[in-house]
């Protein structure tokens, strides 16, 4: 008796979608179909075709960019259980210690400017370091530690847009391209400037020219989506209308440095942070801090809000912003400084 066979196989019809059409060796037999039925079905002109090692597609024909998918993640969890790891079963393609990255990764994020996942020559699989797989077929292996948590995209688990974005540069050397997907990152909310900026020069990307070139097609990107998330925001949630980007100073003394709005019959300034990290170096926030210290000092009220914070929270910023001037009121006449165009 074939003890790997069970005695009531569930019929292949029973199954859905690409999981039905993509099955390993495995599952196959779990189903009653034997290596040898498998073997002479994967036949040239035969009905079904082997798509990776122990993974097959059930149908002639190219497969889908849906099917490709899900084979690279069957591939890469049969490895793990011929390795003696434990996890999640191949059955569902999901190993917990896998997730699709880079290009593909976009594409299941919705990128207009990533390429159809059917013309792919490769699946980047995002794996722990410590995982011993080699890429074959059209899956490539991405290592990393520790793993970012996956999100999860038609069923399958992606890695976060930022993350992603990192993978598919560093295999990416068309300028044109590399800043279309770093603006589009940005300019359609999947994630912040400074997220992306991390993830890139934690991959140590930020030393090639067209990665520098489109960091700061990037960050002006950014940063003009946060400005227009701070219009609205005072507009929307009833809040006084400031003056717009000006410059404090002293009169007859130094000046004190540019803000993104100042209220000045209550002295609360409000400014944007968008640091983030560039070519490597630390975050710069030293200057800014002693600015914002030396504006306290003076008895003007600092609120400091982050792109992040606009994108994901406006209400919120809008109450801290309503707090701080009716804080200010009630503390008395504001101090008098000059303002500036910046």
């Amino acid at each position: 008796m074939n003890h790997n066979t069970p005695l009531s196989p569930r019929p292949l019809h029973q199954l859905s979608d690409a999981r039905r059409r993509v099955l390993t060796t495995r599952q196959l037999r779990e189903h009653g179909v034997t290596a040898a039925q498998t073997a002479e079905r994967c036949r040239a002109g035969g009905p079904w075709q082997r798509m990776l090692p122990g993974v097959h597609l059930l149908h002639p024909g190219p497969p889908t960019g849906e099917e490709r998918l899900y084979a690279a993640l069957l591939y890469t969890a049969s490895r793990r259980q011929a390795g003696g790891g434990h996890g999640a079963a191949a059955g569902d393609g999901h190993d917990g210690e896998a997730m699709i990255t880079g290009l593909a990764a976009l594409a299941l994020h919705h990128f207009a400017s990533a390429p159809p996942l059917a013309s792919l020559d490769r699946i980047d699989i995002l794996v722990p370091r410590a995982r011993r797989l080699r890429s074959t077929g059209f899956v490539r292996f991405v290592r990393a530690h520790p793993l970012p948590p996956p999100r999860d995209r038609a069923g399958m688990p992606t890695a976060p847009v930022a993350r992603a974005l990192a993978d598919a540069v560093a295999r990416l050397s068309d300028a044109v391209t590399v800043r279309a997907l770093l603006t589009e990152s940005v300019r359609q909310g999947h994630c912040d400037a400074a997220a992306v900026v991390t993830e890139l020069s934690g991959a140590r990307l930020l030393s090639r020219p067209h990665v520098v070139d489109a960091v700061d097609a990037l960050l002006a990107e950014g940063r003009a989506i946060a400005e227009g998330r701070l219009y609205d925001m005072v507009r929307g949630y009833g809040l006084p209308e400031p003056l717009w980007n000006v410059e404090l100073r002293l009169p007859g003394g130094p000046a004190l440095g540019g803000v993104d709005a100042y209220w000045r019959d209550q002295g609360v300034a409000l400014e944007i942070d968008a640091r983030v990290p560039r070519h490597g170096g630390p975050v710069p926030g030293t200057a800014q801090a002693r600015r914002r210290e030396r504006l306290e000092e003076m008895g003007i009220t600092v609120v400091r809000v982050t792109p992040k914070r606009l994108r994901e929270g406006l209400e919120e910023q809008a109450a801290v912003v309503r707090t701080a001037l009716i804080a200010a009121a009630d503390r008395g006449p504001a101090p008098h400084v000059l303002l500036l165009p910046r």
